[in-house]
């Protein structure tokens, strides 16, 4: 991970994306994925987060707009080089047939095969099952863990990919307080070692206390960008989700929290 720090690794410029005829799910939408920080998309259900999340990882091509990966379109980019430049982790991670927790997170070794890269599999395996703490799973079928484990297991497969973009869909959604902050702070490792991620949370606070930059989205529009304390006022969270909220600093650290009133 040598890209330099702050720059623009994975970019959307005014990106649209409709269903058929219909409406725009995303419109004329932008963001910028740097090197070392944690972008988080935020906003409410159907806001285009999961689209936009989808066009980063270019599995989602836009009706009008560039998506460029280091400069480079990311539909020049061949699938096998893309697999080597990012990981995705997805919202939904069914894994239908009887695998074991080691045999899944070394498929994110898969990218690597025939490479002198491959070298290497055995031991960032073994590291991304120690920084998930599933290693003690690692015999055992991911469909006998709960959602919460199977979670982990998925994080670990992107984490075994070895790379510096990192696309990260709801990874904490499942997990109980423990992990959920766990997951944060081995994201935040990520990027302190250089890696660019961009992280679906529906969680507000997390945004607050763990990203560098938030987008905000709503009915498919960008709303605003910038760091998390620009980005989410109390007067934008009630215009974007219609609840009021106080937003505060916290007493010990001073990151500012989000509070429904009730």
């Amino acid at each position: 991970m040598n890209a330099t720090e702050g720059a623009v690794r994975l970019q959307a410029r005014a990106v649209t994306v409709r269903i058929g005829a219909g409406r725009a799910i995303l419109d004329d939408a932008s963001i910028d994925v740097r090197a070392g920080e944690i972008h988080a998309l935020v906003g409410p259900n159907g806001a285009g987060k999961s689209t936009l999340f989808g066009v980063l990882a270019g599995d989602i091509l836009p009706l009008a707009g560039d998506v460029l990966h280091d400069e480079t379109p990311l539909a020049g980019i061949r699938p096998p080089d893309l697999a080597r430049a990012r990981a995705v982790l997805l919202q939904e991670n069914a894994v239908s047939f009887p695998f074991t927790v080691e045999q899944v997170v070394r498929m994110g070794r898969a990218p690597w095969a025939r490479t002198d890269a491959a070298n290497d599999d055995d031991a960032l395996v073994a590291a991304a099952m120690a920084a998930t703490e599933v290693t003690e799973l690692a015999s055992r079928p991911v469909t006998s863990l709960s959602g919460g484990e199977r979670a982990r297991v998925a994080l670990a497969r992107v984490i075994a990919q070895s790379t510096d973009i990192l696309l990260l869909d709801e990874p904490t959604a499942a997990l109980d307080l423990k992990h959920h902050e766990d997951v944060m702070r081995l994201v935040r490792r990520q990027a302190h070692a250089g890696a660019a991620v961009a992280i679906v949370l529906h969680d507000l606070n997390a945004a607050l206390a763990h990203a560098d930059r938030v987008t905000l989205l709503v009915a498919g529009n960008v709303a605003a960008t910038g760091t998390p304390a620009e980005v989410l006022t109390a007067e934008r969270i009630e215009a974007v989700y219609g609840q009021p909220v106080d937003v505060f600093p916290h007493p010990v650290t001073g990151v500012p929290l989000v509070v429904a009133r009730r």
